[in-house]
């Protein structure tokens, strides 16, 4: 399947998005905006909602569920979204004075805007004085010397159909530009040097193509993140735009929706390799001009897809681009300008291959000299001499080819050293780094998508592993650093060293080991024994929930509220499944291999069923703590995406229909609220239903007894 819709360009641009890997399910699965012709009875909920008061901005969100926001509540919509409703703010107490020294660019401006809104005479002149107080008064504030490059009537052009009054358009200005506008938005400024890493961590083809033509973000972008794209868009695509943006409260999501309007116009893009440079960012400046209010579903669908495949750290580490701090960005800051790709922390790192399916998995590669590996590295990372790329080329290339068909049979096989995303660690010193950033760029000029690099290297993650384990590697740290001696398979082992006397990281260092003793080796069969290594290694160890888990804390042993019961019809109104974040159901298994677990407890092929009645074949499979629902994915026989994870101890009801008993919904919840708070429902078609609650509900039982004891 394509995408089915012609987005930005028309047919000529339509996304195949069956030719990235898992875009089409993901596409059907990220969390859409849903269209104005949805439930007709959600704008009288968000009308009794406004017209009661009391409300807050998540209930709201919870009422919108990203849809258009109807014309006579968007201003109240918009000031609860930006935190400024029943605000006075500093207006107030201004004396009112138009005396800047660019007061009289500001007034020319401050027309034009009305001009090209086509204001009502007799509205014209109390507008024209509002937006000129406005920007006037936000330059004495902030103090700002006024230009045009800023973009500030464009940033207006969506809250002056609003007819705010004066305090109250200031009030949300303020905010927007507070929040949601990056710092440095000008000419080479960081918001652009990061969004170029974005592009480049997507879309290695197209910043490729970018970088030949010498044409950065900060060419074509600057008016995008200025004005939130209200400078580009028409008046109602981008009050459309805002309307979603608003509710999703991220600011960061600006950079996934420029990317989302660059992917579309990749290969458009590609074919103007003949043009002038400075055709090509008339070009992309245009780009957004085209969207219309049907695309927006799309275009924040993808913009979810993307961000969900995107390392934390892309967010974590750059909050300072948003906010009011006057300091502006440290100067100790990495510059991004000099980045050969996108960094990613290393506590993110350790985090991510730990997690059960949720989010971004790197398959970690140390590209330090073979010694330095030998002496200590990262238990689930692969090792790729850097230095053979110069001093036996042959070699560097097949250990290559066998570094990435390792990564895949690794994905495949379910090891939790497996990851789609490539992240390469050195020293941490800059000039012992020097081969692996020659890696870096060979694997980044093949155009190879999702590579990063662990900021401050291996020396980086040994302080954190001290920072986070007081008492010393020998309490703490043993399982994540292993060391192997440098002799021909020999392999020192420091698994029985662990105080806790756990396993759970011996599959993995022994795999890993093997990988490396493999590569190192000179046979002429390398490919082969890594393979075979990964394939008949013992069960790849991937950390599990177990019932030996402290999973009662969270719930303070009280019994949640749950029940079996019948019901003639399901609330369509509740939260669905679709609410979860896209984070939650993107990672790619082997269904088999799932299945096949020692730590699942019961299986039940089905098919989940949606609210809109569509049906996706599916595997429920419980743990002793936690239900998985697996989605098929049509184009890759025998694979799955995890489409939601949840704790058993959160299910507060599970239902069925008198007259069709085999469709089931689960209803998962804070029971310790009064009344008992609906958080998502999931609704199955399950041939064997009555088998399937039954053990269900007794594996919750235990589960609760469990917490009891």
């Amino acid at each position: 399947t394509t995408l089915g819709v012609d987005v930005l360009y028309g047919s000529s641009c339509r996304i195949d998005v069956e030719a990235k890997s898992g875009m089409a399910a993901a596409a059907e699965e990220a969390q859409p905006v849903p269209g104005p012709g949805g439930n007709s009875s959600w704008d009288k909920d968000l009308a009794e909602a406004l017209d009661e008061g009391g409300y807050d901005v998540e209930t709201l969100r919870n009422i919108i569920q990203g849809r258009c926001i109807p014309t006579d509540q968007r201003a109240k919509v918009w000031k609860i979204s930006l935190n400024v409703a029943g605000k006075v703010g500093s207006l107030g107490s201004w004396d009112g004075s138009l005396d800047l020294p660019e007061q009289t660019l500001i007034q020319e401006d401050c027309q034009k805007l009305m001009d090209y809104l086509s204001v009502p005479g007799e509205e014209k002149t109390q507008l024209l004085s509002d937006v000129e107080s406005v920007i006037t008064f936000y330059c004495k504030s902030r103090n700002v010397t006024y230009s045009q490059s800023l973009g500030w009537t464009d940033l207006l052009k969506p809250l002056i159909p609003l007819r705010l009054p004066r305090n109250d358009l200031y009030n949300c200005f303020y905010a927007i530009m507070n929040k949601y506008i990056p710092r440095d938005c000008a000419p080479k400024g960081r918001p652009f040097h990061l969004f170029r890493l974005l592009l480049q961590y997507h879309e290695p083809e197209l910043c490729s193509f970018l970088d030949t033509k010498k044409i950065t973000p900060d060419s074509y972008a600057i008016n995008w993140g200025a004005s939130l794209f209200a400078g580009c868009c028409t008046e109602d695509v981008a009050q459309l735009m805002w309307d979603v943006y608003l509710q999703q409260a991220d600011p960061f999501l600006l950079f996934f929706l420029m990317l989302v309007i660059l992917v579309n116009a990749k290969e458009i893009l590609l074919s103007q390799e003949a043009e002038s440079k400075e055709e090509l960012i008339r070009s992309l400046e245009s780009v957004p001009c085209n969207l219309e209010t049907e695309d927006i579903e799309d275009l924040y669908s993808l913009a979810l897809y993307y961000y969900a495949r995107t390392p934390a750290s892309f967010r974590k580490d750059n909050q300072n681009l948003f906010g009011s701090n006057l300091l502006g960005l440290k100067d100790d800051e990495m510059d991004l300008s000099q980045a050969l790709c996108l960094p990613v922390s290393v506590p993110e790192i350790l985090h991510a291959n730990q997690q059960q399916g949720d989010g971004v998995r790197f398959f970690v590669v140390d590209c330090r000299p073979a010694e330095q590996y030998n002496a200590g590295h990262l238990s689930t990372a692969f090792h790729l001499d850097s230095d053979l790329m110069l001093q036996n080329p042959a070699e560097f290339a097949l250990s290559v080819k066998s570094l990435l068909e390792a990564q895949k049979q690794s994905i495949e096989s379910g090891s939790v050293a497996s990851g789609e995303h490539l992240c390469f660690m050195g020293s941490g010193r800059e000039e012992e780094d020097m081969y692996m950033n020659m890696v870096l760029a060979h694997f980044l000029q093949k155009n190879k998508e999702y590579v990063s690099i662990a900021r401050g290297g291996f020396m980086a993650l040994q302080q954190h592993l001290v920072d986070i384990n007081v008492d010393g590697p020998e309490n703490g740290y043993g399982h994540w650093i292993v060391s192997t001696s440098g002799s021909r398979g020999s392999i020192s082992s420091v698994d029985g060293d662990s105080p806790n006397g756990s396993g759970d990281g011996r599959g993995v260092k022994s795999l890993v080991n093997k990988m490396t003793f493999a590569l190192k080796s000179k046979s002429v069969n390398v490919k082969e024994k890594m393979i075979s290594f990964i394939e008949n290694t013992s069960a790849p160890v991937e950390r599990h929930v177990s019932s030996s888990d402290k999973v009662g804390k969270p719930y303070r042993g009280v019994k949640p509220v749950f029940s079996i019961a019948d019901e003639e019809e399901y609330d369509t109104d509740e939260i669905d499944s679709s609410s979860m974040s896209d984070d939650d159901r993107k990672e790619m298994v082997n269904i088999q291999t799932w299945v096949n677990k020692p730590d699942i407890k019961h299986h039940f092929p089905c098919s989940e069923v949606k609210e809109t009645g569509h049906m996706f074949p599916s595997h429920l499979l419980v743990t002793a703590t936690h239900m998985y629902c697996l989605r098929e994915m049509p184009s890759r026989k025998g694979f799955a995406y995890i489409q939601s994870r949840q704790a058993l101890t959160s299910m507060v009801k599970i239902t069925s229909k008198k007259k069709h008993p085999e469709l089931i919904t689960f209803k998962f919840g804070n029971s310790n609220a009064s009344p008992v708070e609906i958080l998502a429902v999931e609704r199955y078609l399950i041939p064997n239903a009555g088998d399937a609650t039954k053990a269900i509900k007794q594996q919750i039982m235990k589960v609760l007894d469990a917490l009891e004891s």
